[in-house]
């Protein structure tokens, strides 16, 4: 029987000198989207939506092989460390399932 390997990635951002919900709504949109494009993950923000300051997404991704999660992970991870702008990741928490 085959396995199902799920990886999901979930980081804490900061969003400073925001001056409104619907501008962090577009960057945060921006990201997610780039995500799901470019790495074939599923991705979401999911906590303090209506927090101006911070946010908090994750992101999942499965395949047969707990390599390639991983490789996958922690790519779309690095990313967001590095080019996602006008954001902070302040913490991060990867799983693999």
């Amino acid at each position: 029987m085959a396995h199902a390997i799920v990886g999901v990635c979930t980081v804490y951002l900061e969003l400073p000198d925001l001056t409104s919900i619907k501008e962090k709504r577009s960057i945060l949109k921006s990201i997610l989207s780039r995500l799901h494009n470019t790495f074939n993950v599923s991705a979401a923000e999911i906590a303090l939506n209506d927090d101006l300051g911070t946010a908090v997404i994750a992101f999942a991704a499965v395949a047969n092989s707990s390599a390639h999660v991983n490789s996958v992970i922690s790519k779309a991870l690095q990313w967001v460390e590095e080019h996602a702008r006008d954001v902070v990741v302040t913490d991060q928490q990867i799983e693999i399932l």
